[in-house]
């Protein structure tokens, strides 16, 4: 058995309870890691890896990180997706007798940072939590550390669609019991989600504060959450709102896929945000608002009352010019006030933290004057809510310096006059410090030595030094040597020892001093943390509906209307992105009507012509309109919206083993089976992935399915102009077609959605286009030509086939048993199957029609 020195024995327990993270141990001014810790992060760290004698037969695997520089090493592990438990000592190594007593003070985690370059500003951090409902349902919660807020909901679907969802709102750490690791993790690794166990939930009396809002069944969630939270980061974090449910009835709802289709906040090409509805609609100017904007987007309202009060204020900040101006200027003074809250309870804001918290609410009372000194009573009333917690900015006001340095403990952050004592200290060590610099000039002046000076270390203190060149000209029976160097002599004299311990004694009581001071300022700010989140929320919204105003008057955009019905009527519509890609060039607008009684819509015309724009077109002018922003088009009537479903785009899900035509065919199902006559479904291109009359099949299915069952407004787009016909079978289904023309044997693409079906599909010139060699253009041509009149040609002749013929024995008697007889039932299904018009019939019937008929068989011989 291997025997370790007591320190790495210390180790080796610490580590035994954090298996599953880089066990930071601090040694000295060092963080220390060890054994395979050492060896995985001097490779992800690219920091040298070292050994040491742990009293083992042979040397073990060391590295290190100074602690000063710790945090950048930290961030970086996770970012990556690791955990690090940082292990201080946690007494005097002084007193200590033995090993000095070390503990994991903090668990950093993906989800739990709270500061440094993996928080973006605009984006919230969060981390959630997940309980198994049923087999076909879950609960979960999130919240994010650094801003304290919190949310619970629950999710129809099985664990994929709980993590896609996850992955959507950003969750980059997952914490669920033990017993659904296993089922998540496979799906959780794909996603780039860390799973993380924890077996308890927090008590209820603890709680109980935190989930009176939720719903019982998904409580559980909350509090193991909670419960992690609080294991993980073992110090106060009253900054934790309780959580908000979000009731899904409330809500426009978009699942995972589609938000990534109609690219609302990420785009599918780059993965980054320019090019999505988000880069175009932000316009905010505080992190807040940037936040707030994004998950708005992720959820935009279902509730007729409330999409209408954000349209109001939407309007008068379009009316009040100047105040809409004002008010983003006041705006741009504000820092993260729901950050900085966060880092007041977290017990690591700084002096610079507190002074930003001060000016922000110094530039409120302007945002309030400005509101309510407006000429419209909805910024009035706007402005009437807003607290402007002047008790808060009077307290940092009076206590923290202007301008105080990063880190606390380096003096200068409590303002003079703050203290008594403080000013008194102060003073002493100020005015010693002038009394050493006269001292100076006059020992000089005594002396005649002019580069005489008076200096300070930290191990010798203040001291006198003289050149050696110069000894002769001082007074030695004054001077008491100190330190020799190699060309100079340092003295002290009784009168500058006097100086100094009053000096440094008054310097070190008042940076202890100071530093309580700070303290105590912090642990008073935690009372007020409440309402300045609060106010945080009042200005993130106001920001949100500025910025709305704003680029809604850039871009031309109209108010929308709501009604009770389902109709859907956009007069003159534009994809607002690709207006703004298309910068300076002119974009085409459409109109998309959609009746009560005529409510599904067939797209035909060529690629490229701009199907799939137009149909994300109207998607994102809905999304829009039911956030409360004014939408692209001349004219917008719409019903109030509860799901979009949106199956655009071709994508492999590798890693899942899911080709492009399986995703197509999961999400058509998703859609389908989840979808209401309220929903808005677009589906483009079904059924490309098989083969043709495979693939028309489905796609007339599911049309005639959506119009008989689901009932729900629907773009469908496709090049399957058989289908076309379906319009005179589906009653509530119109043909329209984005038009183009042929010119000099070439396509040109109009980007017009005119009624009627389209005449051609233009591949060939879209081929063309893409500039494929003229021989396959011509070939195709002529394939095309024979296809088209019905003529049928090979491309390659099938080589003659020469079959060697078996000699057939014939049976002499035929048995009574071989003579096939049919009975009177069976004999009613063939006269049956002989009246069926097959040519006639859609494929959906004749599967009802071979239904029936197989029942019948299966009845005969019951």
């Amino acid at each position: 058995m291997t025997t370790y020195t007591p320190m790495m024995q210390q180790y080796l327990q610490v580590k035994e309870d954090y298996k599953d993270a880089f066990l930071f141990f601090r040694l000295g001014d060092f963080y220390e890691m060890f054994f395979e810790d050492a060896v995985n992060a001097s490779q992800i760290l690219e920091i040298t890896l070292t050994s040491r004698d742990a009293g083992s037969k042979d040397r073990i695997p060391m590295c290190g990180v100074p602690h000063h520089s710790a945090k950048n090493y930290i961030e970086t592990l996770v970012q990556k997706g690791y955990k690090v438990a940082i292990c201080e000592q946690t007494e005097d190594p002084k007193q200590a007798k033995g090993v000095v007593r070390r503990e994991v003070v903090q668990l950093i985690t993906p989800g739990t940072i709270m500061e440094g370059k993996a928080l973006d500003g605009k984006t919230n951090h969060f981390i959630g939590a997940a309980e198994q409902l049923d087999s076909k349902s879950y609960g979960y919660a999130y919240l994010d550390l650094s801003t304290g807020e919190a949310v619970a909901s629950s999710i129809e679907g099985d664990e994929k669609a709980l993590l896609m969802q996850m992955q959507a709102y950003g969750i980059r750490e997952l914490v669920v019991a033990e017993e659904l690791q296993t089922l998540f993790a496979e799906h959780a690794m794909n996603l780039g989600i860390v799973l993380s166990i924890e077996a308890d939930e927090m008590a209820m009396d603890k709680a109980a504060a935190y989930v009176e809002a939720v719903p019982t069944n998904i409580q559980h969630a909350c509090r193991r959450l909670l419960a992690y939270i609080d294991q993980t980061q073992m110090r106060s974090l009253s900054h934790i709102q309780a959580f908000t449910f979000n009731e899904m009835k409330n809500y426009l709802r978009i699942d995972s896929s589609s938000k990534r289709n109609l690219e609302l906040i990420q785009s599918i090409r780059g993965g980054d945000q320019k090019g999505t509805l988000l880069w175009l609609l932000d316009d905010t100017v505080t992190a807040m608002g940037g936040r707030k904007l994004k998950q708005w987007l992720h959820q935009p309202l279902a509730s007729r009352t409330a999409i209408e009060a954000r349209l109001e204020v939407v309007t008068d900040l379009l009316e009040e010019y100047f105040v809409r101006t004002e008010l983003q200027a006041s705006l741009k003074q504000v820092y993260d006030l729901e950050r900085l809250a966060g880092r007041v309870a977290f017990g690591n804001v700084g002096g610079r933290d507190l002074a930003q918290l001060r000016d922000s609410l110094r530039q409120v009372p302007m945002i309030q004057h400005q509101l309510v000194n407006a000429s419209k009573e909805t910024l009035q009333k706007l402005g009437a809510m807003l607290d402007i917690c002047a008790d808060v900015e009077a307290l940092l006001a009076h206590a923290i310096t202007d301008n105080p340095p990063i880190t606390i403990k380096e003096g200068n952050v409590i303002r003079d006059g703050y203290n008594d004592r403080l000013d008194e200290l102060r003073y002493a060590s100020r005015n010693g410090k002038d009394w050493i610099a006269q001292l100076e000039q006059e020992e000089r002046v005594k002396t005649g030595i002019k580069n005489l000076k008076i200096g300070y270390n930290r191990i010798f203190g203040y001291y006198i030094e003289i050149t050696k060149s110069n000894i002769h000209l001082a007074d030695l029976t004054r001077y008491e040597r100190k330190q020799t160097l190699a060309n100079a002599e340092r003295y002290i004299t009784q009168e500058l020892k006097e100086k100094e311990a009053l000096i440094l004694n008054a310097e070190e009581e008042s940076l202890t001093l100071e530093y309580d001071l700070f303290v105590e300022i912090r642990e008073e700010l935690k009372a007020f943390i409440p309402r300045v989140q609060a106010l945080a929320a009042s200005i993130s919204e106001l920001d949100v509906l500025l910025s709305f105003a704003s680029v809604s008057e850039k871009y031309r955009f109209t108010k929308p209307e709501f009604h009770t019905g389902r109709a859907l009527k956009i007069i003159e519509g534009r994809h607002p992105v690709v207006e703004k890609m298309l910068n300076k060039q002119m974009y085409v607008p459409n109109d998309c009507v959609l009746e009560e009684n005529q409510n599904m819509m067939l797209i035909t015309g060529p690629n490229m012509s701009g199907k799939s724009t137009y149909m994300r077109q109207v998607a994102l002018i809905v999304v829009m309109a039911q956030m409360g922003c004014y939408v692209p088009a001349e004219k917008a009537v719409l019903p109030i919206t509860d799901q979009i479903f949106t199956r655009i785009g071709a994508a492999d899900d590798l890693a899942a083993g899911q080709s492009t035509f399986m995703v197509e065919m999961l999400e058509s199902q998703h859609a389908i089976t989840h979808a209401t006559q309220n929903s808005l479904l677009l589906f483009d291109e079904i059924g490309r992935g098989t083969s043709t009359y495979d693939g028309m099949s489905l796609a007339q299915a599911m049309m005639e399915y959506i119009h008989d069952k689901i009932g729900a407004n629907t773009l469908f787009s496709t090049h399957y102009h058989e289908l076309t016909a379906l319009e005179h079978e589906l009653t509530r289904l119109q043909n329209v077609h984005v038009s183009a023309t042929e010119k000099n044997g070439a396509v040109v693409f109009l980007h017009k959605v005119k009624k009627g079906a389209a005449d051609k599909s233009y591949g060939i010139h879209v081929a063309q286009l893409a500039q494929l060699p003229e021989e396959i253009l011509a070939r195709a041509r002529v394939l095309l030509e024979n296809f088209e009149s019905g003529k049928e040609e090979s491309v390659v002749a099938p080589a003659p086939q020469v079959v060697e013929e078996q000699p057939i024995q014939m049976s002499l008697f035929v048995e009574e048993e071989q003579v096939p007889t049919v009975s009177p039932a069976e004999q009613d299904v063939l006269n049956s199957l002989e009246k069926v018009n097959i040519m006639g019939t859609s494929p959906m019937q004749a599967m009802n029609i071979l239904y029936e008929l197989q029942q019948q068989l299966l009845n005969t011989k019951k």
